[in-house]
């Protein structure tokens, strides 16, 4: 079996940076945004955490071809990470959002659902 042979030295510095897509603008207050973009800012959060697990897979098997040193790997991976989490933080967000807007509006009105139910069936 013949044996491939690199033309060039492999660096980090040759290595092309792992990015397929930037973090969606952002913002944490939701009560002004429309239904449409709520669902347009769910649909780019969810292509975010997509772009983040190809990334993830991609530092791993840069690693194990040791194409990056345990040191760059360990950096990347932390922010990786670190977007990992606030994206899971914006999914919450916004999965809170649609559900309180999906709500019908009694359920809304009443801090504690419970207490409704309660006072229905104990007079």
């Amino acid at each position: 079996m013949p044996v491939l042979r690199l033309e060039k030295e492999v660096t980090p510095e040759s290595i092309p940076p792992i990015l397929y897509s930037v973090k969606p603008q952002w913002t944490d207050d939701l009560s002004e945004r429309s239904r449409a973009e709520i669902l347009l800012f769910d649909t780019e959060n969810r292509a975010w955490n997509k772009a983040l697990r190809g990334r993830a897979a991609a530092l791993v098997n840069s690693r194990l071809a040791k194409e990056i040193s345990l040191e760059e790997y360990t950096n990347c991976r932390q922010r990786e990470n670190e977007n990992a989490a606030e994206c899971k933080r914006r999914g919450t967000i916004l999965v809170a959002e649609m559900s309180r807007r999906n709500r019908p509006l009694s359920d809304r009105t009443q801090s504690d659902r419970q207490t409704v139910v309660r006072e229905v069936f104990t007079g």
